[in-house]
């Protein structure tokens, strides 16, 4: 439904997004991460057709956004950064204006006012001028009017923004429900929420895509996705170290003691996050005698990949 092929765009001297390329598919939803200026808003609007690009193309729904604007218009719902709105109007004119630029009119436009109203928690609202709501409400306004069309495609800058956490939840699931049938694009700063909502997430940095995958692919980046950790008795550290070390899927041990505990990691030779070293770690702490009260695996962390990507002194350890 997305195709973004080698965009570029440039303010003057300054290249924002550098030769970025990604879909997104009918029920996926992909996660846009990075930092601020990253480029993240500015790709966005390029999909949307809110800004022309310097370079590269971009289709919606077999519509090339830039050769057919309305065509490709017609099928986006988009829910630009900072949620804008008119404020002089009440939360049901205004979603009333939109459905009518929607080319829905009459019982129509009246019918999708309040379908939105109801997926976006509104009703107690629709009577109330927009200048009169708090964040979340507006917020939640404006994410009405990017659905207030059915639209096949959803470009939502940062929808949760300002929402408190049972509002982010409302809108999370709202997300989830919708991503069945529609191909979704959101940015976030919240990394749980790739895990809650996404199929896939991409990470921007300085206008280039460094990374690529679903969240369990990203979090396998983690330094320690895949190694087993644990806490046993019974043993010294050095013992512990050694018979661990020696089994035949491990790469390397650590092991330190610790009031009474020796604290182990165990790092498997081939990078992923199974049972099977966990499962072959438990059988040798049976075997040995040795007591333990923790024993898990590592799955990465989203905050730290996150992090080993757009850090400026991990700069040369990124790949597309």
């Amino acid at each position: 439904m997305i195709h973004v092929e080698n965009l570029v765009k440039e303010f003057g001297t300054k290249r924002a997004v550098n030769g970025v390329s990604f879909t997104v598919n009918k029920g996926e939803i992909l996660g846009f991460l990075g930092p601020n200026g990253a480029g993240k808003s500015t790709t966005m609007r390029m999909i949307t057709g809110f800004l022309p690009p310097t370079a590269g193309h971009v289709t919606v729904g077999g519509h090339d956004v830039a050769i057919e604007p309305v065509a490709a218009k017609k099928l986006i719902g988009y829910l630009p950064e900072s949620a804008p709105a008119y404020s002089d109007m009440t939360v049901h004119g205004f979603l009333s204006f939109i459905a009518e630029l929607r080319g829905l009119r009459g019982a129509a436009g009246q019918d999708a006012v309040h379908r939105v109203a109801g997926m976006c928690v509104l009703e107690s609202v629709l009577h109330q001028s927009i200048d009169t709501l708090s964040k979340g409400y507006r917020h939640r306004t404006c994410l009405a009017q990017s659905i207030i069309h059915d639209p096949q495609v959803l470009v939502l800058d940062e929808p949760t923004d300002g929402l408190d956490p049972n509002q982010k939840h409302e809108i999370r699931q709202l997300l989830k429900r919708l991503g069945q049938n529609k191909a979704i694009i959101f940015s976030t700063h919240i990394l749980e929420e790739v895990d809650a909502v996404c199929s896939r997430a991409i990470i921007i940095d300085r206008g280039v895509i460094v990374a690529n995958g679903t969240p369990a692919e990203l979090r396998g980046r983690h330094e320690l996705a895949g190694s087993v950790s644990l806490r046993v008795q019974g043993a010294a550290a050095e013992t512990v170290r050694g018979k661990l070390g020696g089994l035949p899927t491990v790469e390397r041990t650590t092991a330190r003691e610790e009031s009474g505990w020796i604290h182990a990691r165990v790092f498997p030779k081939s990078k992923g996050v199974n049972g099977d070293l966990a499962r072959t770690v438990a059988e040798l702490t049976v075997r040995e005698g040795w007591r333990f009260d923790e024993l898990h695996t590592e799955e990465g962390r989203l905050d730290e990949v996150f992090r080993s990507f757009t850090l400026p002194d991990t700069v040369t350890s990124k790949s597309e």
